[in-house]
């Protein structure tokens, strides 16, 4: 999976980044639907190990365009965990509370804790997307922030935390798609918004925040993956390879309790 990661001080050109690209799965849908239930498998047991050890916690962090599949990622990746060690978090606009104070008070209190897996659906990295687009604060603010979101992600492994980033990367073309298919389908129509399409118009513009947020961001401690995402079936094949791979990397093992002079009448 090293080549969707972004390595640190990396200069990113999305350009560069084809969102149909399916090459790791030559066998396509079929392929994807094997592999990704053995994935499922394997995350499921190891989310448990990480659960049961109460020592390490792993952060998602899962970023894209709208209708991108933040949704289904979600669902894809948490299917079958132990929901006792689970939580998403969503990052909406901000409230007043939230304004009061530092732009990470919000998003700090929201972090895994020991044993714990967090996704976070959508992020921190707001506030350099659309407080960036929509002129929110003054550009030498929003500059600053990069390197106070590493620092933050940099204390947050050196506390034993696992964070993966995932930019879940699709085409214009794609979401226009999937906007209609809000529209004509009565199943998903409460989904759509008419803030999507203005937000559609400034497409470009948060190509190029993004581009900079993956190029200033992306660190040995917490790393960002873009992640082909036209296609459903290989962005989770992807997202759930990579957070399978650094969850068994920890090399876990279910703790054993003293159970000495224990009888069970």
């Amino acid at each position: 999976m090293h080549k969707y990661r972004v390595r640190p001080d990396q200069k990113v050109d999305l350009d560069q980044y084809d969102p149909d690209d399916t090459r790791l799965l030559p066998g396509g849908k079929a392929e994807a639907k094997k592999k990704n239930t053995a994935i499922q498998d394997r995350l499921d047991e190891l989310q448990e190990l990480l659960y049961a050890n109460h020592d390490r916690k792993l952060l998602v962090v899962l970023q894209g365009m709208d209708t991108s599949g933040k949704d289904g990622t979600i669902r894809h990746v948490m299917d079958g965990f132990n929901a006792s060690g689970t939580r998403v978090a969503s990052f909406r606009k901000p409230t007043s509370e939230d304004l009061d104070r530092d732009y990470l008070w919000r998003v700090h209190r929201e972090v895994p804790a020991k044993g714990e897996v967090v996704v976070f659906n959508r992020s921190h990295y707001e506030d350099v997307l659309v407080v960036r687009v929509h002129n929110l604060v003054p550009k030498p603010v929003w500059q600053k922030r990069y390197e106070q979101i590493a620092a933050f992600e940099e204390m947050l492994a050196d506390e034993g935390c696992i964070v993966l980033k995932f930019f879940l990367h699709i085409s214009k073309d794609e979401q226009g798609k999937r906007l209609q298919d809000r529209i004509d389908d009565p199943a998903k129509r409460w989904k759509f918004q008419h803030g999507d399409i203005e937000e559609r118009e400034l497409w470009n513009d948060y190509r190029k925040a993004y581009e900079d947020a993956l190029s200033r961001t992306s660190t040995e401690a917490a790393p960002w993956y873009i992640v082909p995402a036209n296609q459903k079936w290989y962005r989770n094949y992807i997202v759930g390879s990579v957070i399978a791979d650094a969850l068994e990397k920890l090399d876990l093992k279910y703790p054993h309790p003293d159970l000495s002079g224990i009888v069970i009448k």
